[in-house]
């Protein structure tokens, strides 16, 4: 007879804990494409796995469980295949991906599975943090009260941000994404920037470090760096891994900044892992997996509970042309706070930023500034509307003075509005100055 039931269960409870966890283990079958197949009964989706690849081939290569095919594990590796043959053995790692992430890793440059690869020797180790985190309770988020200072004038008067919104940047390849990330990053009024580089070509990597987030930036920066040669789990990763580093900064009560460029890549190498594992392709070739993965990183910036700090999340979203129903395009944009969209035409006429400000929305601008500033936002945007609805006529001189008093006006405010609008990247206009020119504007 036990006389302490309760006590006898919690002292098995620690002694279990205590003792190390069987490692599940198995074999290599068979490589179809960029995937393994692997005899691994213990396997669970979301596992870590490691091949023991001979050291003369590589050494160990680490996987992720994606999938099940029939009585095979699905694996999706974090490196190259080569040197992986039948009956290598495999086996599941005792823990998940998790990150030790320290507020002292400001300054640091890592890869898409959080390791430093800027040579300046191991990162501090600080709490733990799941890379694959939840979104806060939607009951528990503070609301967005504050406006975020970017230095950029068009988005500061135009298109106000707040702490805690996310928001996407639509264009083109060339049009200026990462020049006006890199303004952003440098002139925000935010404790720390998170840098995600998704997919980036390798050669402008170095050229977004040096030029475009500068000195100054990397200073209160972490950024994350998984190239387009990376491994579609790496680059998937990448996201997932700032998303994570910033989730920590805001748990210690940060403002933080999350840069991702771009969410597109994102989609594109999860569309790689889903085909791999047998999914089938939907819309335009993504599987499924693609659009459910979306908001399950999305909603994971924004506020976190009181007393914490907030994610303010900017997201690049690639669009073929001027193709916003592209159906990446269509589904963040869906799941977003508002977005920025960049023109090409208006990059041809040299106006930087080239942001469209009519095709342009934020969500919670109504919310963060005053009502002096709202309504002269809404007479500058409405000459820009006037006056864009009739520029082919206006270019060609078919335009006659005295038939329209609101196009009247919006041509004689233009050279006004487009001074307002174009700015050096390198200049960071503050918030205050930027609402006394968009009232005189606004008259």
């Amino acid at each position: 007879m036990v006389d302490d039931p309760e006590g006898l269960r919690a002292r098995l409870r620690s002694r279990l804990a205590e003792e190390p966890a069987a490692t599940a283990r198995g074999k290599v079958r068979a490589v179809t494409g960029l995937s393994l197949r692997a005899v691994l009964p213990a396997a669970r989706i979301g596992d870590v796995v490691v091949v023991e690849r001979p050291s003369l081939r590589g050494g160990d290569l680490a996987c992720e469980v994606v999938g099940f095919d029939d009585e095979d594990a699905v694996l999706m590796p974090l490196g190259a295949l080569a040197g992986v043959g039948p009956d290598d053995p495999v086996r599941v790692e005792p823990t998940g991906a998790e990150l030790f992430v320290d507020d002292r890793w400001l300054g640091r440059i890592v890869d898409g599975l959080g390791r430093p690869i800027d040579g300046q020797g191991p990162l501090p180790r600080g709490r733990s943090t799941p890379v694959e985190g939840r979104p806060p309770n939607p009951l528990a988020r503070k609301p967005i009260e504050r406006p975020l200072e970017t230095g950029v004038r068009a988005l500061d008067g135009l298109l106000t941000l707040a702490e805690g919104q996310r928001i996407g940047l639509f264009a083109g390849s060339g049009v200026g994404k990462s020049t006006l990330l890199g303004a952003i990053a440098r002139g925000c009024a935010a404790d720390a920037v998170v840098v995600a580089l998704v997919g980036e070509r390798g050669r402008e990597v170095g050229e977004f470090l040096e030029h475009t987030l500068g000195e100054d930036g990397r200073k209160k920066s972490v950024v994350v760096v998984a190239t387009s040669d990376a491994s579609a789990l790496e680059r998937l990763r990448a996201a997932q891994v700032a998303t994570a580093i910033a989730e920590r900064l805001r748990d210690d009560g940060k403002s933080v900044l999350l840069l991702v460029d771009s969410i597109t890549r994102f989609a594109r190498a999860q569309r790689e892992i889903g085909l791999a594992a047998g999914e089938p392709p939907t819309r335009r070739g993504y599987p499924p997996s693609a659009f459910a993965l979306l908001p399950k990183l999305l909603e994971r910036a924004g506020c976190g509970p009181r007393g914490s700090g907030a994610i303010t999340a900017i997201y690049t979203v690639l669009i073929e042309g001027s193709d916003m129903e592209e159906p990446i395009a269509d589904e963040v944009r869906g799941i977003l706070d508002g977005h920025v969209v960049l023109d090409r035409a208006i990059a041809a006429r040299g106006r930087y930023p080239a942001i469209d400000v009519s095709a342009s929305l934020s969500r919670v601008m109504d919310v963060v500034v005053t009502k002096e500033q709202l309504a002269a936002a809404r007479v500058v945007r409405s000459r820009l509307a006037a006056y864009e609805q009739k520029r082919d006529l206006i270019s060609i001189g078919a335009y006659q003075r005295g038939h329209d008093a609101e196009l009247d006006r919006a041509v004689a405010a233009m050279p006004a509005i487009d001074a307002f609008l174009k700015q050096d990247p390198k200049q960071a206009v503050p918030f205050a100055e930027t609402a006394r020119a968009l009232a005189a504007l606004g008259r």
